[in-house]
């Protein structure tokens, strides 16, 4: 796919606020710090998402029109325990609020620190999701900091992991936001979903 438009639409405190209007949301979601803002900045070829070196800084649903036809949504991170309690447990409404109830998100990309191994808040986060029966993919950031063993080590460990309680692996995507690897195959994946009728 080649992203010929991206522009921001709104951002949202709660679901209701949320464009309506039957185009279809790609939602990307991580752990605070993961390298969200950097990928979508990324795939987009724009500086759409802000980047910060403080984790936490997406507080709200934030919606890209993208190519005038699809939505890419930028979610607030979770599991950033310098954040208030308060805010936490507000972020985490607005998450839930969203993951479960918005009609016209398609995919959820959940991305995940390649570097690390098998984190309990994201596991937890998945098991959520395949509870609630909500499509997504996993999204592996920061592969650049490796070596393609180590890399390819670290995926097959996480693969392990879910397979000790899924049946099924979810679509999984490795990538860079530093020198683009993977992004491609991101993009292919929300074409062939676009191209899909419900």
């Amino acid at each position: 796919m080649i992203i010929t438009s991206a522009e921001f639409r709104c951002s949202s405190q709660k679901l209701s606020q949320v464009p309506d209007d039957g185009l279809r949301d790609y939602a990307f979601i991580g752990r605070s710090n993961v390298g969200k803002s950097s990928l979508i900045n990324r795939l987009t070829g724009r500086k759409l998402a802000k980047v910060s070196g403080t984790p936490g800084k997406t507080r709200l649903i934030n919606h890209f029109l993208i190519n005038k036809s699809w939505y890419l949504v930028d979610l607030p991170g979770y599991g950033y325990a310098r954040t208030s309690k308060s805010l936490k447990e507000q972020f985490a409404q607005i998450i839930v609020d969203y993951v479960k109830g918005c009609q016209k998100m398609y995919f959820l990309f959940v991305l995940v620190d390649s570097r690390l191994e098998p984190q309990r808040i994201d596991l937890e986060f998945m098991e959520m999701l395949g509870v609630e029966g909500i499509p997504f993919g996993i999204i592996f950031t920061k592969t650049d900091k490796m070596g393609v063993n180590k890399l390819a080590s670290n995926v097959a460990a996480y693969k392990r992991r879910l397979l000790e309680s899924w049946e099924e692996l979810p679509p999984m995507f490795t990538t860079s936001s530093e020198t683009g690897a993977g992004c491609e195959s991101v993009l292919d994946f929300i074409e062939q979903c676009q191209n899909q009728t419900n």
